[in-house]
């Protein structure tokens, strides 16, 4: 039975990994601790290794665990700009992800977000808490009649296009790589990136991150927002520049921001720091913010996401293993080379 090493597990990673049915196939090493070429020793006999967002895999990295006998790199998630690719394929590393695993968890938590924010839900919730029920300070605005931007068309962008409708907006999208005939079908329009950030009261995030996408909203494309609009990622953090949305937020051109993800959230994200000082000032700043709300990656974090994903990658994992083929090949990010 093969040994697969995960890193940076939380209480509920175990839970769902161990019930997962291929979970029998393998043996499963649990480290709470995130996998980089400080830790790399830690892989012992271990024939795969399973990490998430924050781990790194640098070339570093991946040499040192190729010669610890290594095979395959499996990501519980969807994104893998975390993981250098060129490096994995010249040392005969396969890499796997979970392509698509609870869409409908992503965009739902979209929604949570923006709601909460515009309705002040998490301000009203903490003066009541305390018997104030002032209503001072909590005006929003209708959904309803308004233009929203969909900046990416996915599995996951697609249905908070959809969800949106059902509020009765109207939908604008922009994707390099369009699909037109979901659009015509739902009634979408396709626009270029520029129209759709002057057109759009909210504008909403759901791209990879690639060497295109980085930094996507910067100072230049804040400029060309609607004064006043609302951004929301639950995509990846360093789709937006930090230092140029924090410029937009006191000068006003954007009037709001829900996040799920930060640009430089390792570190920070999915541990406690409640006794310590926040030592990153982009973050302490955005967090100065009354109109900035934000969660700790989390949107992925529903009952039904975390089944699939382990299910996914447990059975890809054995599968590999057991010169089997993966459940979707969509799951294959890259295969060595010969």
């Amino acid at each position: 039975m093969s040994t697969i090493a995960f890193y940076d597990t939380k209480p509920y990673d175990r839970q769902y990994f161990e019930a997962a049915p291929a979970a029998s196939r393998l043996k499963l090493q649990f480290h709470e601790f995130r996998l980089s070429s400080e830790t790399v020793a830690t892989v012992g006999a271990a024939r795969a290794v399973c990490v998430f967002v924050n781990d790194r895999l640098d070339a570093a990295c991946l040499a040192q665990i190729q010669q610890a006998g290594v095979r395959l790199v499996a990501l519980r998630c969807a994104g893998f700009n975390n993981v250098d690719l060129v490096a994995a394929r010249k040392l005969g590393l396969a890499v796997i992800r979970v392509p698509a695993y609870s869409p409908h968890a992503v965009a739902e938590h979209t929604f949570a977000l923006l709601l909460a924010l515009n309705r002040k839900i998490h301000r009203a919730y903490n003066r009541v808490r305390e018997h104030n029920f002032s209503l001072s300070g909590l005006v929003g605005f209708d959904l309803f009649g308004k233009t929203v931007g969909i900046i990416g068309t996915g599995k996951i962008g697609k249905i908070v296009a959809q969800i949106f409708q059902g509020f009765g907006t109207q939908v604008l999208a922009y994707d390099p790589f369009p699909a037109p005939e979901w659009a015509a079908a739902r009634g979408v329009e396709y626009v270029d990136l520029p129209t759709l950030l002057g057109r759009s009261h909210i504008v909403s995030l759901h791209l990879p991150l690639t060497p295109e996408s980085r930094y996507l909203l910067n100072a230049e494309n804040f400029a060309r927002m609607k004064p006043g609009a609302y951004l929301l990622n639950t995509s990846r953090g360093k789709l937006v520049d930090t230092a140029a949305l924090i410029d937009a937020l006191k000068n006003g051109q954007v009037g709001g921001v829900a996040l799920d993800v930060y640009e430089e959230e390792e570190g920070i994200f999915f541990e406690d720091h409640s006794d310590e000082i926040l030592l990153d000032d982009e973050l302490s700043r955005l967090l100065t913010f009354p109109n900035v709300l934000i969660t700790a990656h989390q949107a992925f974090l529903t009952e039904e996401a975390l089944r699939e994903i382990a299910r996914v990658t447990t059975t890809n994992l054995a599968n590999f293993l057991d010169a089997q083929p993966f459940l979707d090949q969509t799951a294959l990010v890259n295969l060595p080379t010969p």
